[in-house]
């Protein structure tokens, strides 16, 4: 509901009065509802929303377009967009019904024109985007899009928002390197294990992360670091001399949140938490 004034003048013999003003409300019969199907993100997931439009009037709504900003933001003094449009995604409903593909006139913004809303009916829209490299991804990252509808002879733009969150989790990989590349009999080698964290949360003792080898050749005499510093066997990992099977104790490896720095083409750099595991021994 819109409130609307107005008031008239009146000339005469050079002079002008004014009428008193009057107030009216106006009855908006179109309705926008905008939901995000999934609710959090990182970088390159299919966000799927759906746009609910309601007539509430006794005529059709015709010639409708919908825009969506794609979570446009400012960023210095450059507009960044956190989200693509997936081609071809969009689908288009009245009433329950399927349509024929809705006309997408441009991908960002994304518009979409000739929504048709029966008298007292519906139209529903839903579209997928993905998280693209703009998309905020430390924690309390967010990304807020707003659908607009207009046109169609409604009197006022009408607009709602969605509001999806950089998805809290722990992401790691590992790799593993030896050195040297060539050894004697009898000589000392040492297996380097890395483990990264590209999340926003840090991996912590109660993730239970455990890493498992089986050294072949079996090596002798092992001596295990961990960040530098001495592990005892036991306590922090096992190892079986005979068949060289090596674990860490679950609890034993935590490792820290990435962090994230936004360039100045707005685009994020991640540096990731590492740990460090060593093995070194004879074979």
């Amino acid at each position: 509901m819109a409130t609307f004034t107005n008031k008239a003048t009146l000339s005469y013999n050079g002079g002008t009065v004014d009428s008193n003003t009057v107030t009216g409300e106006l009855l908006e019969v179109l309705t926008i509802t905008k939901t995000a199907i999934t609710t959090e993100y990182t970088d390159g997931d299919t966000i799927t929303y759906a746009v609910s439009l309601i007539n509430t009037g006794a005529v059709p709504l015709t010639a409708l377009t919908l825009t969506d900003d794609l979570g446009a933001y400012t960023f210095g003094t450059a507009t960044l967009v956190p989200l693509t449009y997936v081609a071809g995604s969009a689908t288009y409903y009245v009433n329950g019904v399927l349509q024929a593909a809705p006309t997408v006139t441009t991908t960002s913004p994304l518009t979409i024109t000739g929504i048709t809303i029966p008298a007292g009916g519906n139209a529903l829209l839903i579209y997928e985007t993905q998280a693209n490299g703009f998309a905020p991804p430390e924690t309390g990252g967010s990304i807020t899009n707003t659908a607009t509808a207009a046109g169609g002879g409604i009197a006022t733009p009408i607009s709602d928002t969605a509001v999806v969150t950089a998805e809290q989790q722990a992401a790691l990989t590992i790799s593993k390197s030896l050195y040297p590349a060539t050894v004697t009999e009898n000589g000392q080698l040492t297996y380097t294990f890395v483990v990264e964290n590209t999340g926003n949360t840090a991996a912590l003792a109660t993730d239970n992360i455990v890493v498992t080898d089986t050294f072949t050749p079996v090596l002798d005499a092992i001596t295990v670091t961990y960040n530098g510093t001495a592990w005892t066997a036991g306590v922090n990992y096992t190892y079986d001399t005979t068949t060289g099977a090596f674990a860490t104790l679950p609890g034993q490896i935590t490792v820290p949140a990435a962090t994230y720095t936004q360039n100045p083409d707005g685009s994020y750099t991640v540096t990731p938490g590492t740990a460090v595991l060593t093995v070194t021994g004879t074979v």
